[in-house]
């Protein structure tokens, strides 16, 4: 019926991932750790949800599963309203073109002994196409992600670092997929090359119709690219809303906290503002603390943030886990 909305290009729904704890010296288990502890959100064709948060919070672990590199141990995946979650590995294989990842090291994550035009070509092999045809659509590929086609019989070890992650974007668009996990791609590079793959990832996704779940540790980057935020913390998501207004009026005491530690392009307006400095480290996800799990270190814990565990519930245009959220 026509004006009904789109369904979404990714569903997902209470994602779980734990793990077997640990063997001790003397060769007992430590506790299990969940690593992703409930994660749901929805992804539109076209669009970029940003999934950032400290190191360990659980994000790597997230994009993973979305392409079942680990299978999750609870919870739904749909990708284009198809439950993909529990298929076997063969019924699999047809939906991996439309879903890719591009990984976080480009030069640990090429093989140091096939040259360029295997690496990128090697997708389309598996999909049935002739070797001619699969090097010549590596050859476009290349140019189109700003590589010169005649390298490509080098050697990954003959690219720089940007250039090495340009090869593995080009190997993630080689099927034509429709959504790609990028797991922390320009976190590798310097500076001034993160730009670039940035802007080429953004003219991509223009260009080719892609969606993208972009994650990344560094809130700047986020921003630039996404659509979409959500921010994760001890394996949950406690804030997700839309980029303008997480970044203007964040309402999870964490997301202020990691706001305040990005760099301001005006001096002044960076000496003024006030910076939230938060004590100790995220808790082990093999013991988290009882109710809200980020309240050890939250300023504002009062007794129900220690007893219990907050939802995400839509607070000021977006959804957010917090039981006081914007104080």
């Amino acid at each position: 019926m026509s004006g009904e909305p789109a369904p979404p290009l990714l569903s997902v729904r209470d994602l779980t991932m734990t793990f077997p704890g640990r063997r001790t010296a003397t060769g007992r288990r430590g506790a299990p750790v969940r690593a992703v502890d409930g994660v749901s959100f929805e992804l539109a064709a076209g669009e970029t949800l940003g999934l950032v948060g400290e190191s360990g919070c659980g994000k790597s672990t997230t994009g993973r599963m979305l392409v079942r590199l680990l299978e999750p141990t609870s919870g739904r995946i749909a990708f284009e309203g198809r439950e993909i979650g529990r298929l076997s590995q063969g019924a699999l294989r047809p939906l991996r073109r439309h879903l890719q990842m591009v990984f976080q090291d480009p030069h640990s994550s090429l093989n140091p002994r096939q040259t360029v035009a295997r690496i990128i070509s090697d997708p389309l092999l598996v999909q049935g196409w002739s070797a001619a045809d699969a090097r010549r659509r590596a050859a476009e590929l290349m140019e189109l992600t700003g590589l010169i086609p005649e390298h490509i019989d080098r050697y990954p070890h003959e690219f720089s670092g940007g250039q090495a992650q340009r090869v593995g974007i080009a190997r993630s668009l080689a099927t034509s997929p429709r959504l790609i996990i990028a797991d922390e791609p320009v976190s590798a590079l310097d500076v001034s090359v993160q730009a670039q793959i940035v802007n080429l990832m953004e003219r991509l996704r223009r260009e080719l119709g892609l969606a993208y779940v972009f994650i990344a540790h560094d809130l700047s980057v986020v921003k630039r690219v996404s659509d979409r935020v959500a921010v994760m913390y001890l394996g949950r998501i406690v804030e997700i809303g839309d980029k303008r207004e997480l970044y203007a009026d964040p309402q999870h005491p964490y997301t202020r906290a990691l706001l305040s530690a990005v760099p301001l392009p005006d001096p002044a307006a960076e000496r003024r503002r006030e910076r939230i400095v938060l004590l100790g480290d995220p808790p082990s996800p093999a013991a988290p603390p009882p109710g809200c799990s980020f309240h050890p270190r939250c300023p504002k814990a009062v007794e129900v943030c220690r007893t219990e565990r907050p939802v995400l519930r839509p607070v000021a245009g977006r959804e957010v886990a917090c039981h006081f959220p914007g104080n």
